[in-house]
């Protein structure tokens, strides 16, 4: 029991980790590995020429992980390729009797780590993981008949009702700490290459620190300012101009935060009688929710409807669905709130939770396209995106999901414009030329009169376009497209 490799994945962060705790307790020599994953990279090339947020993300992370190891005598060993074949290797390498690593949820990510475990074995290394992502996982919370849950609130009383405090105990990585026996052992000279750059990948920086500090450091500052907020984030949360959200989730997402102090926090708070915290702590249960779901029913990745009667629908197809497509991924369809939301995800790869509701809604009701096609849409310009919570919300917003809203109920962008951004001000934020607009026609230009469009310098179909879509008219084919499933619904 000398030496152990652990292996980050979606668990950036180095402390309250559960794979790096039990290895530090277990083993003497603990080394931590990266694998920049080309079946993950490698597509993400093609779509975004080597552009993407997400990897500039993580490769800052990395390297900011890498330094503080290095101050230790340590450091992070990265490699870029196949984690089914370095991982063997490196810990053939270093001699490691075992791997430690986080569970990971997505059937993909099981069969490459089966894979892996199968290799180890024949080599006699242990490959062991842990829960770390999730504060209950797989069928951890069930039903009175001990069945999986479908629906979102009963889950939501039934696990407030199993959580203790055992649960959201952080695992203690510090060094040195009681019950530690292990210690970050140095790189061998002979396979310490360095981390990959970016370049060297084929992707190239995106500026995201600008805005997203990608470090520990990053990662406390937000999370520092959200909670003197978090009292109002119930009021707040859903004002797309104001500061209402947390903007914690691409941090929650690679790792950097813990969800057990997360969860921690925001219980502690609810208990304290703070709606507000409440309220966050319901987002963070749909999380553990969504992750239920999928590893319970592991076809959703394979592209199927949770409830299966809602493949039956027929959506538009060949080049007028392309082409509506088109104008809603660039922000063009007519409709401002739409349109300024697809342009703060198109910029900066975050999109406003109420906004997220808003766009699918329009996608899939409006404009009748697949809700496969915005899922996909999400899953590569989301800095946050994971599958889990983006297959959920895409499926909740199309009705064929688990708990999703009924099939009659279509969001109108006018309505959610007018009551949740009544001024303007994050329509005008991303649609500089509706600024001149009055706050009641920038919700609905082609509303306005001919006087206020040409006082506000605007020319419908040239400075702004026309809606592509009549709301009225859309709801009305939505409701003959969803009739397949009426009966069901």
């Amino acid at each position: 029991m000398t030496s152990a490799l652990v292996w980050l994945r979606r668990d950036l962060r180095l402390y309250d980790q559960a794979a790096l705790h039990h290895a530090l307790k277990q083993y003497q020599q603990v080394w931590v590995c990266f694998i920049f994953d080309t079946s993950i990279l490698t597509p993400l090339l093609s779509i975004g020429q080597g552009f993407d947020r997400r990897v500039d993300f993580i490769w800052q992370t990395i390297e900011d992980l890498d330094k503080t190891l290095r101050a230790r005598g340590s450091g992070i060993i990265a490699r870029h390729g196949d984690p089914t074949e370095l991982i063997p290797a490196l810990a053939r390498q270093l001699d490691a009797q075992a791997v430690f690593t986080n569970h990971d949820y997505e059937p993909t990510a099981i069969s490459r780590d089966e894979a892996i475990a199968q290799t180890l074995a024949k080599n006699g290394v242990a490959f062991q993981h842990f829960k770390d992502q999730v504060i209950f996982e797989k069928t951890e919370v069930l039903t009175n008949s001990e069945t999986v849950f479908s629906v979102f609130t009963p889950y939501k009383n039934a696990w407030l009702k199993k959580l203790n405090p055992s649960d959201l105990e952080p695992f203690v990585c510090d060094l040195p700490n009681a019950g530690l026996q292990g210690r970050y052992a140095p790189i061998p000279k002979s396979i310490d290459t360095g981390i990959p750059s970016l370049e060297s990948m084929g992707f190239r920086p995106t500026g995201i620190e600008k805005y997203l500090p990608p470090s520990q450091r990053g990662a406390e500052l937000f999370l520092g300012d959200f909670l003197k907020r978090i009292d109002q984030y119930n009021i707040g949360r859903d004002f797309p101009a104001t500061k209402g959200v947390s903007y914690l989730s691409t941090y929650l997402r690679f790792g950097l935060l813990s969800i057990r102090g997360l969860v921690r926090e925001a219980h502690r708070r609810m208990l304290a009688s703070s709606l507000g915290a409440s309220t966050w702590l319901s987002e963070l249960i749909w999380r553990d929710f969504y992750f239920m779901i999928l590893a319970n029913h592991p076809r959703l990745a394979d592209g199927e409807s949770f409830k299966p009667d809602y493949d039956k629908i027929v959506w538009e197809q060949g080049p007028k669905a392309q082409k509506l497509f088109k104008a809603w991924c660039d922000g063009q369809t007519g409709y401002p709130l739409v349109d300024a939301a697809m342009h703060q995800l198109n910029q900066s790869g975050y999109m406003h939770n109420r906004l997220r509701m808003v766009v699918a809604s329009f996608l899939c009701k409006d404009l009748g396209i697949d809700w496969r096609w915005g899922e996909q849409y999400f899953a590569e310009h989301l800095n946050d995106f994971e599958f889990a919570s983006n297959n959920g919300g895409w499926q909740w917003a199309s009705s064929s999901g688990c708990d999703a809203q009924p099939y009659f109920r279509i969001f109108n962008p006018i309505t959610q414009s007018e009551r949740f951004d009544g001024e303007g001000k994050f329509i005008r934020r991303y649609i500089p030329a509706l600024e001149k607009l009055s706050n009641k026609s920038i919700h609905a230009p082609w509303l306005a009169g001919q006087l206020e469009l040409e006082a506000a310098g605007i020319v419908l179909g040239k400075d702004y376009p026309s809606p592509i879509v009549d709301h009225d008219e859309a709801r009305k084919a939505t409701l003959i497209r969803y009739n397949v499933v009426k009966k069901v619904a």
